[in-house]
């Protein structure tokens, strides 16, 4: 309750409630003359929660002759004290305050994800000067150093290969799974980690030219154009202002009497148009948080009710985001696809590669059998390992690796390849003797739940869209199986960012729902962004308006049904309580009602509106 933290200084949930509380006895006591006080009880209401409302009111006329709800509220109060009206004036104040409270209940708190994500920038570089490395900080590296980094290092600053051969984890980029095999005159992007072998590089962003700082920038600004919904009541305070002061002064000068006049003013009080929204929000949040689902930011269920397409991360999304071997072929006749496995296992069984140790642990889980430790080991940088075992070479590794061994494969071994290629599968080749053996295909797995929830968003009249760092040919896969049309392959933060902004120029609303690092700057810009609360990054999270703690992703139908349900509470509230207040005024024009009875009316309306959105709390689709 913002308006009672700035007049007592005092902020706090708690002692906003404390206070509430003590507002509501005193009217108790006022209302049945409960305790022999020497003044109105109702006073310590007016006290405590009418006079924030009056102070807030001339703060925002004489500062920035802004006129809310708070300038009729205040009017209303005011008049109500002067004919003598004490308990009329604290129930109308107790109302707002309640219903100021329901609304800061739903606003999100202070994000630390940029915090975080500036952390995340490398803070130091090796510069080769000759022979010698020097370590500077890396804003201080120029376009044109040599760089030497060594295994399990971030890399500084974008640049290029000049020697070496790697593999960079680059999901902070582009939230792909799977390392990526790097040699001399590949390009590399900071904030991307080397996962083993050194390698010189030249530099060629440095400083705010880096992608890393372009990404911090990103999500900086990403959100700085999202609209954010201004409750009603506010927005037509204005009007309600005029009318209400026209339709009290015009019964005044007909008739005479100052308490119908008065009247009105309680009566046009909009507290349960203050009320309508944030207790519909409020229980629809409740209604989300038992499913596991966190909402963040007050408003994000009133804008995802409106989305009209929901774009997709695959990785971690709606995959597990673990590489997993999905087949084991063996081009030897007389060697079975058991043993082929057993050797792959064995060859990667001390490689520090995440598919080879992808490959250990699928071993374990699928088979009883004991990894046998081979005889020797090698790791071969950026393109596999070699191990004896049994006596025999053994070398794993991607194609480059055969073709530099001499290696060859036949016709039948490509097609076999190719089939698992061109389903986005990672192929590692075996050789054993120097002789092609088989391969192990491994690819990111489908969250069993994915195609249904895919088929209910279809169904509810929201399209979805692949938007993934991943290579076109696993993209491709991933959406046929989800029957998921629109696809957008190879996207890095800032492709994602641009197809974001030309959906909202076109004037679509998207949702973005993502895990990674990399698509933090598009889950703030996203009309609506929904984070993996399980295995999404915290940057992620903090980036989002809602969050999936357990990353189930079959709950995203029911919220999306859940906004719209929330939203036509709303606006069966709005009608309501803007009807009882007109029938109310007509009422306090012909004198049936006086100020109290009038407060007591437009509270039963407040009720009124409470009651319908706890409904929300229960609620799900048939």
């Amino acid at each position: 309750m913002k308006r009672l933290e700035k007049f007592l200084e005092w902020g706090g949930v708690k002692k906003d409630v404390t206070l509430l509380a003590i507002s509501a006895a005193a009217l108790v006591i006022s209302f049945f003359h409960l305790l022999p006080l020497p003044f109105d009880a109702a006073w310590v209401a007016i006290i405590l929660c009418g006079i924030p409302i009056i102070l807030e009111a001339i703060v925002g006329l004489i500062t920035a002759f802004d006129i809310k709800a708070d300038v009729l509220v205040s009017i209303a109060l005011i008049a109500s004290v002067i004919i003598g009206e004490d308990f009329a004036a604290g129930e109308v104040a107790f109302i707002m305050q309640l219903g100021a409270l329901l609304e800061d209940l739903t606003v999100a708190k202070a994000r630390a994800g940029m915090e975080k994500l500036v952390h995340m920038s490398p803070r130091t570089a090796r510069v080769l000067v000759g022979t010698a490395e020097n370590i500077i900080p890396a804003e201080q590296v120029a376009v044109g150093d040599l760089l030497r980094v060594l295994p399990g290092e971030t890399i500084p600053v974008d640049g290029v290969i000049r020697s070496g051969q790697t593999s960079i984890n680059q999901a902070v980029m582009t939230g792909e799974s799977l390392p990526v095999d790097k040699g001399v005159g590949d390009e590399v992007s900071s904030g991307t980690v080397n996962q083993f072998g050194s390698f010189d590089m030249e530099a060629t962003k440095v400083g705010e030219d880096s992608s890393i700082q372009r990404m911090i920038r990103l999500v900086q600004s990403a959100d700085a154009g999202k609209a954010k919904i201004v409750g009603l009541a506010d927005r037509w305070a204005t009007w309600i202002v005029v009318i209400a002061l026209s339709a009290a002064a015009l019964t005044w000068l007909i008739t005479g009497k100052i308490i119908r006049a008065v009247t009105i003013l309680v009566v046009f009080c909009p507290c349960a148009l203050v009320l309508a929204t944030p207790t519909a929000i409020m229980a629809a949040i409740g209604n989300a948080t038992k499913r596991g689902i966190l909402v963040r930011e007050g408003d994000a269920l009133e804008r995802l009710a409106s989305v009209s397409k929901i774009t997709f991360d695959k990785t971690g999304t709606l995959t597990y985001g673990t590489p997993q071997v999905v087949a084991v072929q063996s081009f030897l006749p007389d060697l079975s696809s058991d043993a082929l496995y057993s050797y792959a296992a064995c060859a990667e069984l001390r490689s520090e590669h995440p598919l080879g140790k992808a490959i250990v642990r699928c071993y374990h889980s699928s088979s009883k059998e004991e990894i046998q430790p081979p005889e020797r080991f090698q790791m071969l940088p950026g393109r596999g390992v070699l191990a004896v075992i049994s006596g025999k070479e053994v070398i794993a590794g991607n194609a480059e690796l055969l073709e530099e061994r001499n290696i060859p494969l036949d016709q039948r071994s490509n097609e076999i390849a190719n089939q698992y290629l061109n389903d986005g599968c990672t192929a590692i080749y075996l050789a054993i003797d120097g002789r092609p053996a088989g391969l192990l295909a491994l690819s990111d797995t489908l969250r069993p739940e994915a195609a249904n929830m895919v088929a209910q968003i279809k169904r509810s009249g929201v399209s979805p869209v692949l938007l993934t760092g991943d290579h076109d040919n696993a993209a491709r896969h991933i959406a046929n199986q989800l029957c998921i049309d629109e696809v957008c392959a190879n996207c890095l933060p800032g492709d994602k960012l641009d197809y974001i902004e030309t959906m909202q120029k076109e004037g679509r609303q998207v949702c973005m729902i993502g895990d990674g690092i990399n698509d933090a700057p598009t889950l703030k810009k996203a009309f609506v962004g929904i984070a993996m609360g399980g295995i999404g990054s915290d940057i992620a999270v903090d980036a989002a308006d809602i969050t999936l703690v357990n990353d189930d992703i079959k709950e995203i139908p029911h919220l999306l049904a859940l906004a719209k349900r929330m939203m036509f509470t709303i606006k069966c509230n709005l009608i309501f309580s803007m009807a009882l207040n007109l029938v109310s005024i007509i009422l306090a024009m012909t004198g049936a009602l006086n100020p109290i009875i009038g407060a007591l009316v437009h509270n039963a309306g407040s009720v009124f509106v409470i009651v319908n959105s706890a409904f929300l709390l229960q609620w799900r689709e048939k």
